[in-house]
């Protein structure tokens, strides 16, 4: 029997791809006012998100979770049809829409107990979210099996890794991912900071004056992860994340494309927008990159 993938809209996966794909994404809210509260992408653009803050950087917008109601409306359909579900969730230690997820299933399990749901905590987000997700729509269409599936997604979470810097501290402080002393701190200076995130927590991994020397420590950290891991770049599903500035994040892309090419075939890298629900926290202008191990490597 098929089997559905679900999301939460931490996947920063756009519109498209999910349309491609067969994906259904239950987006998160965001509001600027910390009373009205849209929709990501439904009913607010990533694009327009990005601009209200550029033009507003004295306010600070909020997410909230996705519902038990609202993972309900998105299960439903496919119960309906006898059809198994995969949720992929954003890392627990980041927000409680897996929570939100797992009570939503349960609730349909007592409608229709034959169907296998299975949500997952991915310990991941954003486009490393992202990419599990297609890396799973490749098992798919691979023809595993629903529990084979589950097994792979399993197993290969835990290689995830998001290697990125941020504009400025400030985002980081109010949504308390960093502690106020060293944001305070750090802001001060004007220092850009150097972030890895890996199984759902955050780490500074160093400190540059500059952004572009920041970009260049990034690419760097890449090399070393992979010689540290001793595994090949070719290995791995690795895409580029960005906020604000696309052409900014074409310029990364490209320089991290040169220099992946001197110690693996990779040939192409995507770019994926960083949305809403990380980016109330990472400002308009985080960049980096995501990567995580293929399935079937």
């Amino acid at each position: 029997m098929a089997y559905q993938i679900i999301t939460d809209g931490s996947c920063d996966l756009g519109q498209e791809i999910p349309q491609q794909n067969g994906i259904k994404v239950v987006p998160f809210y965001v509001t600027f006012d910390g009373r009205d509260y849209k929709k990501e992408i439904e009913e607010i653009g990533v694009r327009e998100f990005y601009q209200q803050m550029v033009d507003n950087p004295d306010k600070f917008p909020k997410s909230s979770l996705p519902s038990v109601q609202d993972y309900v409306e998105a299960f439903t359909p496919y119960a309906k049809e006898g059809k198994d579900i995969i949720c992929l969730c954003i890392t627990v230690k980041f927000s409680g829409s897996y929570n939100s997820a797992r009570t939503a299933a349960a609730t349909i399990k007592e409608e229709y107990p034959e169907v296998k749901i299975e949500v997952v905590d991915t310990t991941v987000n954003t486009v490393l979210q992202g990419l599990l997700v297609l890396e799973t729509v490749r098992m798919q269409k691979a023809g595993l099996s629903f529990e084979e599936t589950v097994a792979q997604i399993e197993r290969i979470k835990s290689s995830g890794r998001i290697i990125f810097t941020v504009g400025n501290y400030e985002y980081l402080i109010h949504g308390g991912r960093i502690g106020k002393v060293m944001g305070n701190a750090a802001s001060t200076l004007g220092i850009k900071p150097l972030i890895m995130l890996r199984e759902g927590e955050i780490f500074p991994t160093g400190i540059t004056r500059s952004r572009k020397k920041a970009l260049k420590r990034l690419i760097e950290q890449t090399r070393n992860h992979f010689s540290k891991i001793g595994e090949s770049p070719d290995d791995y599903h690795i895409v580029v994340g960005y906020g604000y500035d696309y052409e900014e994040a074409v310029l990364f892309r490209d320089e991290l494309l040169s220099s992946l090419k001197t110690y693996s075939g990779i040939e192409s890298i995507e770019i994926f927008q960083i949305g809403a629900t990380i980016g109330v926290h990472t400002g308009p202008y985080p960049i980096g990159l995501g990567l995580i191990r293929k399935y079937d490597k």
